[in-house]
C-alpha cells in the first residue's frame, strides 16, 4: 500500500452531559475547533479528537486514549491546581508515574474514559 495514514481522529463519548464534557476538556487544554449537532472537534496542540454526544457506560469505562505533552510536570501542576474531581463528578487523577516507556499521568474524565498523558523517555 502506497498511501500512508497521516492522522488519527478518535471519537470519544461525552457521557450524559455533553456541555459539561466540553467544559471539562477545555479545562485540560483542548480548544473547540468546530461543533455541529451532537459532536465537536477538539484540539490541544497536535492532539485532536471528536467528542460525540453519546452515553454508553460500557464503552466509556473501557476506552483509553494517550496523548503526549512536552512537559509533563508543568502539565500536572496546571491540572492539579484546577480541582477537577471536585468540579466535574466522576473525574479521577493519578500522579505522574514512571513506566518503561516514559512518564505518564492518568485522567479519568467524567464519562469514565481514561486519558494517558505522557512524556516520552529521552534516549540514553
Amino acid at each position: 500500500m502506497r498511501s500512508q495514514a497521516t492522522t488519527l481522529y478518535p471519537f470519544v463519548p461525552s457521557g450524559p452531559d455533553f456541555a459539561a464534557a466540553l467544559a471539562f476538556f477545555s479545562e485540560i487544554g483542548f480548544t473547540q475547533v468546530w461543533r455541529q449537532e451532537g459532536m465537536a472537534g477538539l484540539r490541544f496542540g497536535g492532539a485532536y479528537f471528536i467528542l460525540q454526544d453519546i452515553d454508553v457506560p460500557v464503552w466509556q469505562k473501557n476506552q483509553m486514549i494517550t496523548f503526549e505533552v512536552d512537559d509533563l510536570e508543568a502539565y500536572w501542576s496546571e491540572i492539579e491546581s484546577k480541582s477537577l474531581p471536585q468540579r466535574f463528578p466522576g473525574t479521577r487523577l493519578r500522579l505522574p508515574t514512571d513506566f518503561p516507556w516514559g512518564r505518564e499521568l492518568h485522567i479519568v474524565d467524567p464519562a469514565g474514559v481514561c486519558w494517558h498523558v505522557r512524556q516520552a523517555r529521552q534516549p540514553q
